[in-house]
């Protein structure tokens, strides 16, 4: 009988000792796991509060860039722009950038004080711009030179064009007078002499293939190739339309009246050209990282003249 109790005594310790064990082990994981969840709820905190942080520093930043809005073609002058966001940013100042595709509006816009600058056009263009519309807009800086090509429609050789063939030509004064002073270059007419700048069909005194000079509004131009024999096109309306300068029958020359009269520049009102904001922008549009962009990008197309 003794022996029986004192194993039953035995026999219950034992199972009682288990039974602390087993509780012993589960308290420990219990305890392990929710250190665990613990730490990762904290990281995870943390992460969301440095993402929360970047963010507040970055809204922080962009609302204390400046804003200056200019007004640009699409190619290549808008992408230009793009290209200097970066510099103005770290000048203090928040590029925006409008587009147009015409060659009133932007001008119209910059007079009535809807943009700060505008960067599609060249000197002579701005010049007649306002002589026909009474305005006072002045460029702040000379960026870059488009070189005006010819572009073949149905001939594709200079020297097989034929007798009355249809030429196309942009129909405003100043890039008109460039078409006609490149079919010169090319032998393909004479003008009269002293005509340079502003030259017009009427200005033609030898033509001696009879060439039909039709002129049309310069956006229009590639998209009649197929209607003509050759066309005359404007650097950006070529690049807008995917055509190369390698593509073309004949460009200006560098040294060519054109190439130095026809640096596209940043057009700004009467008075604003020593703004802070605008002095900012010429540097950033001449920085060595815009003029890179330029020289990589378009591949001849755009010639930086800084």
């Amino acid at each position: 009988m003794k022996k029986r109790a004192l194993g039953a005594a035995l026999l219950a310790a034992a199972l009682a000792a288990g039974t602390l064990a087993g509780c012993g082990g589960g308290a420990k994981e219990t305890t392990a796991a929710s250190s665990a969840e613990t730490a990762a709820e904290t990281t995870a905190a943390e992460a969301n509060a440095e993402e929360t942080t970047a963010e507040a520093a970055a809204e922080t930043t962009a609302a204390e860039l400046k804003p200056i809005v200019v007004g640009a073609s699409p190619a290549p002058h808008a992408q230009i722009l793009e290209a200097a966001k970066t510099v103005m940013a770290a000048k203090g100042y928040d590029l925006q950038i409008q587009e147009y595709t015409d060659y009133v509006i932007p001008n119209q816009a910059l007079d009535g004080g809807d943009l700060d600058a505008n960067y599609f056009q060249h000197k002579p263009y701005l010049d007649s711009f306002n002589e026909q519309n009474g305005t006072k807009l002045v460029s702040a800086g000379v960026i870059h030179y488009e070189p005006f090509g010819i572009y073949a429609g149905k001939t594709t050789d200079l020297s097989a064009l034929p007798d009355k063939a249809t030429v196309l030509v942009p129909n405003d004064v100043t890039n008109e007078a460039r078409a006609l002073l490149l079919l010169e270059a090319q032998g393909l007419l004479k003008l009269k002499e002293g005509a340079g700048l502003e030259a017009t069909r009427n200005e033609i005194v030898e033509n001696p293939k009879n060439l039909d000079i039709v002129e049309l509004e310069a956006a229009q131009i590639p998209r009649s190739l197929a209607d003509c024999d050759i066309a005359v096109i404007n650097g950006n309306y070529a690049i807008e339309s995917g055509l190369k300068v390698s593509d073309a029958l004949a460009t200006e020359s560098s040294d060519s009246l054109a190439a130095t009269t026809y640096g596209n520049v940043v057009a700004v009102r009467e008075g604003d050209e020593n703004r802070e904001d605008i002095k900012a922008l010429i540097e950033a549009l001449t920085s060595p990282e815009v003029k890179a962009f330029m020289e990589s990008k378009y591949e001849g197309a755009v010639v930086p003249m800084f």
